[in-house]
């Protein structure tokens, strides 16, 4: 297998799961699923990005930038959801 054609399926992947969350969040209004949603939006962007400017380093500040955002994203509404239970 190309590292293209693994990054695609890996980009298809996320863009299944941020919408299995954005589904969740329309019936739930919680808004955990609207963090988890635009991180896994920011993961499919990461690996399109990699594919399309040809990059292979995992640690390339472009591409590690953007998969830190979705992990701070992800904290971010792990957070947020602490918070509001209290």
């Amino acid at each position: 297998m190309s590292g293209a054609f693994l990054s695609g399926m890996i980009a298809a992947a996320s863009l299944t799961i941020a919408a299995f969350f954005w589904r969740f969040w329309q019936r739930t209004r919680d808004r955990l699923f609207l963090y988890f949603c635009t991180a896994f939006v920011l993961m499919m962007m990461e690996r399109i990005m990699r594919t399309l400017l040809n990059l292979d380093n995992e640690m390339a500040p472009l591409v590690y930038a953007v998969r830190l955002a979705s992990y701070l994203v992800i904290i971010a509404g792990i957070i947020d959801k602490n918070r509001r239970l209290r």
